[in-house]
């Protein structure tokens, strides 16, 4: 009786563990969920599924912090960078070709993506004060944009931007996008 009882035992632990597994593949999404679970198709981040906002850093130098926090109810792909305007009327800010992530930002919902604006450097010329920031959500294949403008407020008293100015790729992480 005593060793059908350390099998049995032994079973339940093992399926235990087997179930325990599984779960936890299927939440990290490595296992389909089961059939008939729903499961939301992942959309373009727009400013309409976002909240954008901007901050000043202490380091690296001249540099601010784009957010993009997903509020919508379905996942979404921040693809390639975003498209920057200062006040408006001023040409579109340059991205950095270099910062490329190694994949699609994918953001659930309450997660963050992250870019870094260069706003300035002792190369740049034509330097004003900038007071309004618009920033455009790129399509998959970043020959558009998609949505409208998002406008998260700048520092008060506004940024210096000049020429050199620059904007990152979307990152998972702001230490990510600040090395640049």
């Amino acid at each position: 009786m005593q060793i059908r009882h350390r099998r049995s035992a032994a079973r339940v632990r093992a399926a235990a563990a087997t179930l325990t597994t599984a779960l936890s593949l299927t939440a990290l999404g490595a296992v389909p969920a089961a059939a008939g679970t729903p499961t939301a198709k992942p959309v373009t981040c727009t400013a309409a599924t976002t909240k954008v906002t901007v901050q000043k850093v202490q380091r690296p130098l001249n540099h601010l912090l784009l957010t993009a926090t997903n509020t919508g109810s379905k996942p979404c792909y921040a693809y390639n960078a975003p498209f920057l305007r200062f006040d408006e009327d001023q040409s579109s800010t340059t991205v950095l070709r270099d910062s490329v992530p190694q994949a699609v930002v994918t953001l659930e919902p309450g997660q963050s993506a992250y870019a870094a604006i260069g706003t300035e450097s002792p190369e740049g010329t034509h330097g004003y004060r900038a007071h309004r920031l618009g920033v455009l959500f790129s399509n998959r294949a970043m020959d558009g944009s998609v949505g409208g403008w998002a406008r998260p407020k700048l520092p008060a008293g506004g940024v210096y931007v000049d020429s050199s100015a620059f904007v990152t790729y979307w990152q998972t992480n702001p230490a990510d996008a600040l090395m640049w």
